[in-house]
């Protein structure tokens, strides 16, 4: 048995970018990318899971950011997008897209993951680690149509998608991170259970982008 990894300091985000007002900036973090592969996908990290073991085939780029994001009333802290997302302004807007993605990346990554910046630096942990374990349950492997994992035919890749959460995965990162870190009480998690959310999965953990968007 391979012995677990000691648990890395966590990385911050750039102190400029935090300080920064009045102009939105988005730093792309192959360091946060780093810790998370290590902490969370590799099979000694501390915070490992099978359920994220698939992502050790796929991309992943992450990025800080300043720029505000709200809907619904609620403070968006994170965000997952699969990668090329759907072509926005015809064919310019796609390379445009595809143009900044290689700027930060090299390579269009399968999975695009965006943190806010002023929110990873002012919680602790436990919170952050939760957020991240929220983001990397929404990166999965596409399935067919008998539940099986799904592989492009051509190159033999996997095939990716972004997927909602169910309870299961609400329990998992309870059960891995505690109710608070969540961000809800015991309360909330009953409810929860008794009733459909108002909004979504986002009710029930970190105001994700993600989970808001799929809900919609």
């Amino acid at each position: 048995m391979s012995k677990a990894k000691t648990m890395a300091a966590r990385p911050r985000p750039p102190a400029d970018l935090v300080e920064l007002t009045g102009r939105n900036i988005f730093v792309p973090a192959p360091e946060l990318w780093e810790w998370i592969a290590d902490a969370y996908i590799d099979e000694a990290g501390p915070l490992f899971t099978p359920e994220h073991e698939h992502l050790l085939n796929a991309e992943v780029g992450c990025l800080w950011t300043n720029a505000e994001n709200s809907r619904h009333g609620r403070r968006i802290v994170g965000m997952a997008e699969k990668l090329p997302g759907p072509p926005i302004g015809g064919k310019w807007g796609r390379a445009r897209a595809d143009f900044q993605l290689t700027q930060w990346f090299a390579d269009i990554p399968d999975f695009l993951l965006t943190f806010d910046a002023l929110y990873a630096e002012g919680v602790g942990d436990a919170e952050f680690c939760a957020l991240v374990d929220h983001e990397l349950y929404h990166c999965a492997q596409a399935e067919d149509e008998f539940g099986m994992p799904k592989f492009n035919k051509i190159t033999g890749d996997p095939s990716w998608a972004i997927h909602g959460h169910d309870v299961e995965e609400f329990v998992g990162v309870v059960r891995r991170f505690g109710i608070e870190a969540a961000g809800c009480t015991a309360v909330d998690f009953v409810m929860a259970a008794a009733q459909k959310p108002e909004i979504g999965p986002a009710s029930v953990a970190h105001a994700c982008g993600t989970c808001i968007r799929l809900a919609a």
